[in-house]
């Protein structure tokens, strides 16, 4: 059985996920090795004109163009869609005398009228491009800009985005006061964060990433540590039974079971054991055995009567990770197990209660945590229970993190998985329907069977998410979580011709 070690470097996987500032040093790079930076621009324009010839046929188009690189792109895309017979009409936030660099370069460029920007330009229009601010603006600069995207939203005329809707946070995905609704966004060269995150995404509509000419060489010294989540990233040494295997080598997992939500434990069992592991267990509390024993008979049920009941099972050698919290309970039994399991040096899966226990005692969590493979997997609520971090979704998640020295899946629409050395991804294959009951206990229950496997916790966390999401939206409409585990084959069987 074969077992991926930890995602290492994104550089080079086309899924690399670019903060403003090091999108500005590729584009840097890109200059200092020979490309002319008007060329880059030239490039980008072409781009946007080249996708909307694509999808719409000539109309009239409005563009907004802003002060900066963004305007500059603006202005290519109103010369190249005259040319090809568009009605044209480009509005400027300030004078064309006040523009600098490249975008001044291509506002010569355009013989047509420089409209100022207000709402009357966009009469008449059949559809509007966004090129009035990039991805690394902080505020949106006055009433002018504001009152000409309220009045875009009111329209039902599709709009196109370059780079980012405008009054979008590139880094964070945080809506600085409104943006555009557009149907189309078009990027240039890596997506931002905020191409993924909510709020953001929800205003991106469908993303292009576009080539501008920079050369991806330039992504080693750039050393970015996030990206968009893929099977790409950690398919090729996916965990799979070899001829020599059996049931031990295949992964032993133990989850831990509640007396009254009983479910919970069952679904993640159930996920483990379609995930991969090879034996999968249940410590059941004595009042619920007879719930557990009736489940699969392939399971294999443990009577825990107290703590000491749950150490025996702890020094089994054979057994490799754990899951707990889901449907446990918020009690001191909880605890008890929770730390027990982080000292005897498995892998361990924190869902739900056993991360909600410890919020008046956290410090004892992240200590006992320090020294063992540990995945947490807590939903918003459940994160600011033991964690104080504010601001954006990427920023919290790895900060908590770095502090509690474990991977970090802080569930979504919008999952962030974050390793305690910065490396983070965010997952975007999430269907709306994952929104239902027990949904993340089979979630755990897939980080817990790769575990079990010897897949390191990032890649197992990064991997579960992914197949979760996949999983849900093979199965459609009418999903309940009961349904997710068997849906989890078929996408191994994808997966293991990928490998």
């Amino acid at each position: 059985m074969s077992a991926n070690e930890n995602i290492g470097s994104f550089a080079g996987t086309g899924l690399e996920l670019l903060t403003t500032s090091e999108m500005y040093a590729a584009d840097a790079a890109a200059v200092a090795s020979g490309t002319p930076s008007h060329l880059l621009m030239e490039n980008a324009g072409r781009a946007i004109v080249k996708t909307i010839l694509d999808r719409w046929s000539t109309r009239p188009v409005s563009i907004l163009c802003g002060p900066g690189n963004n305007g500059g792109d603006g202005f290519v895309a109103a010369r190249l869609l005259a040319s090809a017979g568009w009605p044209v009409k480009l509005a400027l936030l300030g004078e064309v005398d006040a523009l600098k660099g490249d975008a001044a370069k291509m506002a010569a460029l355009w013989d047509g009228v420089v409209e100022p920007l207000n709402t009357s330009v966009l009469e008449g229009a059949e559809l509007f491009i966004d090129a009035l601010f990039g991805a690394g603006l902080t505020r949106l600069p006055d009433s002018t800009v504001t009152n000409v995207i309220a009045e875009i939203n009111k329209r039902k005329t599709p709009c196109v985005a370059v780079d980012l809707p405008s009054g979008i946070n590139g880094n964070s995905g945080e809506v600085l006061d409104l943006a555009p609704n557009c149907v189309l966004t078009v990027t240039f060269f890596r997506r931002k964060p905020g191409h993924l995150l909510y709020p953001a995404r929800e205003y991106c509509g469908d993303v292009l990433v576009a080539d501008i000419g920079i050369d991806e060489n330039v992504l080693p010294a750039i050393g970015s540590g996030l990206a968009q989540n893929s099977p790409s990233l950690w398919v090729s040494g996916f965990p799979s039974p070899t001829d020599i295997d059996h049931k031990y080598s295949r992964g032993y997992v133990l989850i831990g079971g509640g007396a009254k939500m009983t479910g919970a434990a069952r679904l993640a069992a159930r996920a483990a054991a379609r995930v991969g592991a090879g034996m999968v267990g249940i410590a059941a509390p004595s009042e619920a055995m007879g719930i557990y024993a009736a489940d699969d008979p392939s399971f294999l049920i443990h009577q825990m009567t107290d703590i000491n009941d749950f150490m025996g099972l702890l020094g089994d050698s054979r057994l490799k990770a754990l899951v707990l919290g889901p449907g446990r309970g918020v009690n001191s039994p909880t605890a008890e197990m929770t730390l027990a399991a982080l000292v005897a040096r498995k892998s361990v899966v924190l869902d739900a209660d056993a991360l909600t226990v410890f919020e008046d005692q956290r410090e004892k969590l992240f200590d006992a945590a320090k020294n063992t493979p540990v995945v947490m997997t807590p939903h918003e609520g459940e994160f600011s229970r033991l964690f104080d971090f504010k601001g954006d979704k990427l920023s919290r998640c790895r900060a908590a993190a770095a502090l509690a020295n474990a991977v970090i899946l802080l569930k979504g629409p919008d999952t962030v998985i974050a390793a305690p050395d910065g490396r983070a991804v965010i997952n975007a294959n999430a269907p709306p329907t994952l929104a239902t009951a027990g949904a993340g206990d089979v979630l755990a229950g897939l980080i817990g069977g790769l575990l079990a496997q010897g897949t390191k916790p990032f890649t197992a966390a990064c991997a579960a998410c992914w197949i979760h999401g996949e999983a849900a939206t093979r199965f459609g409409p009418g999903l309940i979580a009961s349904d997710l585990p068997q849906c989890v084959p078929p996408v191994l069987k994808e997966l293991f011709r990928a490998t």
